[in-house]
């Protein structure tokens, strides 16, 4: 299925198995030095979005409307990943703490323009393994060929994309699963040494690695030591870029030698509603590869602001909006109080976590 709006082939992928508008503090600029108006270069931008859920409520609507409000900014990406927090189970259909979501439901999210689904993530085993292996295949068939299974999904971790002239590698992991302690199969990529580091050195055949883990304590703002020790493995071993996931909240923003690490993204989808889980964030990351050398460096590093809109508030139904297109339009609620408490959110968040 082409996708002439973004120019790659359309798909959405799940990267499982461990065999499978404001600037950050410092902005981002690994081409500065380089005269640009001597030097022509092709860019990429790819757009990571945080959490994108199915709780109960939101079943009862129609998920094609989720991301309608995003269009602008997704549209504008050559390349959207998202955190898919679900599972495909089949029926009955389940919000949390079980996630069955209907089949419809990533099929919307293509359609909306996400290319790529992270699957690691700590609800990927919510039913066990029957529902894992429903999950990629009913990811895999449409986009990736009949008959997709964990076999094939295991050489998807690193998941290589390639996006007009530039290569991808995408390396998604998680603390772990909702099950407890691993289990001979699934193996499900996570946070250990061995296994990621393995990872990340076949991602380094890419032109650029984007390291994507599912990590931290939820609901806090600011990011634990553990994920500050990951975030320094994963630079280390080659990554051009952290954007994590899990804790429901936007987290805290810092470099490390150079390279953005975003602790956490927060919700892109939900009907989450306590303190600072409705505000998120949506990393967009501008590639340039530069003629003649073929070198590719990360020359800006934008966030953008989501806010979940919940039904009846701005209008019915779910719909996640991008912040600064809304802000000051107060009048378009159905519910103002709504406006003033995204407003409220965002100045806290950004007070408390320092961006």
């Amino acid at each position: 299925m082409p996708n002439p709006g973004k120019g790659i082939g359309a798909f959405i992928r799940a990267a499982v198995f461990s065999a499978a508008f404001l600037s950050l503090p410092r902005p981002v600029s690994a081409g500065e030095g380089i005269p640009r108006a001597r030097v022509r270069t092709d860019t990429v931008k790819v757009l990571v979005l945080g959490d994108l859920m199915m709780h109960t409520r939101q079943l009862s609507y129609d998920s094609r409307g989720f991301l309608q409000e995003l269009q602008p900014l997704l549209g504008g990406a050559d390349l959207v990943i998202g955190g898919a927090e679900f599972t495909l189970a089949g029926p009955p259909h389940t919000g949390y703490p079980r996630f069955s979501a209907p089949d419809t439901y990533p099929v919307n999210l293509r359609a909306s323009g996400v290319d790529v689904l992270l699957a690691a993530n700590n609800h990927i085993l919510d039913y066990g393994c029957r529902g894992l292996g429903r999950t990629l295949t009913h990811l895999g068939e449409p986009w990736c060929g009949a008959g997709a299974d964990s076999a094939t999904f295991a050489q998807h971790n690193p998941l290589f994309v390639r996006v007009g002239g530039t290569s991808l590698a995408l390396v998604n992991c998680t603390y772990g699963t909702n099950l407890g302690p691993d289990r001979p199969w699934p193996k499900v990529a996570r946070l250990q040494r061995e296994e990621l580091g393995a990872q990340m050195e076949r991602a380094s055949e890419a032109d650029f690695v984007l390291a994507l883990p599912h990590w931290g304590n939820e609901y806090e703002l600011r990011h634990s030591p553990d994920q500050e020790k990951w975030a320094a493995f994963l630079v280390e071993k080659g990554a051009g870029a952290v954007i994590g996931s899990h804790p429901h909240v936007v987290q805290d923003t810092v470099h490390m030698a150079g390279v953005p690490v975003i602790y956490s993204t927060g919700n892109a989808v939900s009907n989450m509603s306590a303190p600072n889980t409705r505000l998120a964030l949506a990393v967009e990351l501008v590639l340039v590869q530069e003629n003649p050398t073929g070198k590719v460096s990360l020359a800006d590093t934008r966030l953008h602001f989501l806010w979940c809109t919940l039904p009846g508030r701005l209008r019915e139904g779910y719909h996640t909006i991008e912040l600064s297109r809304f802000t000051g339009r107060r009048d378009l609620w159905r519910d103002p109080s709504d406006y003033d408490e995204m407003i409220k959110t965002y100045k806290r968040v950004l007070s408390e976590t320092g961006i």
